[in-house]
């Protein structure tokens, strides 16, 4: 009985982008219930490509080419934190927007979420090291994750991190308020300042 339960239950796709101009890192993960699968992860290496403007274009087809491969119902995506470099802030941003703006284009809703918001949710301290987060992740994920995509696991973090916030009572209980900012910072940004945008 439980398993015919199981099996009747709706299946959630999240992906996982952590935003960067050298290394992005993204995470796929599968909700049924309470029961989190990890369907792949990896990172997109952009330090090869000569240009800011090649490595928004890659960043554009591999994000296109993942969704089109795992199809997600969701986006969730990191909060660019604000550094010293304004230069490297704005190099930053683009990467973000590029990202979002893959899944805009298909209709995905987007979330954005803090670096602390995403380590808190995974570890219970919004401080927590890279190595912390990943080792709580092998512990929610019950599997040993490859050091070789260290990068990745923050994207596997936020889309975790996503899935523990939307299935909150919290969450729940303000479902249509929620739906709207559901579309993302960009995407209800775009819809309420059409001047903004050239």
């Amino acid at each position: 009985m439980i398993k015919k339960q199981q099996a009747e239950l709706p299946e959630k796709v999240i992906i996982g982008v952590d935003p960067g101009t050298q290394i992005m890192g993204y995470g796929v993960i599968s909700v049924k219930g309470q029961q989190i699968t990890l369907v792949q992860y990896g990172v997109i290496h952009l330090s090869k490509y000569t240009t800011h403007e090649l490595k928004l274009k890659k960043i554009f087809e591999r994000i296109s080419q993942l969704i089109t491969d795992y199809l997600p119902d969701e986006m969730a995506i990191e909060d660019p934190f604000y550094g010293k470099n304004p230069q490297s802030m704005l190099k930053l941003g683009r990467a973000q927007g590029v990202a979002m703006a893959a899944a805009l284009a298909r209709d995905i809703p987007i979330v954005e979420y803090s670096p602390k918001k995403v380590k808190q949710s995974v570890t219970g301290s919004g401080n927590a090291s890279k190595e912390q987060v990943a080792y709580m992740l092998e512990k929610i994920l019950k599997m040993e994750l490859s050091k070789e995509f260290f990068d990745a696991t923050d994207g596997i973090a936020i889309a975790i991190c996503h899935h523990y916030h939307a299935n909150s009572p919290a969450a729940s209980a303000s479902e249509t308020s929620t739906k709207k900012s559901k579309k993302g910072g960009w995407g209800a940004f775009v819809t309420e300042n059409p001047g903004r945008i050239k």
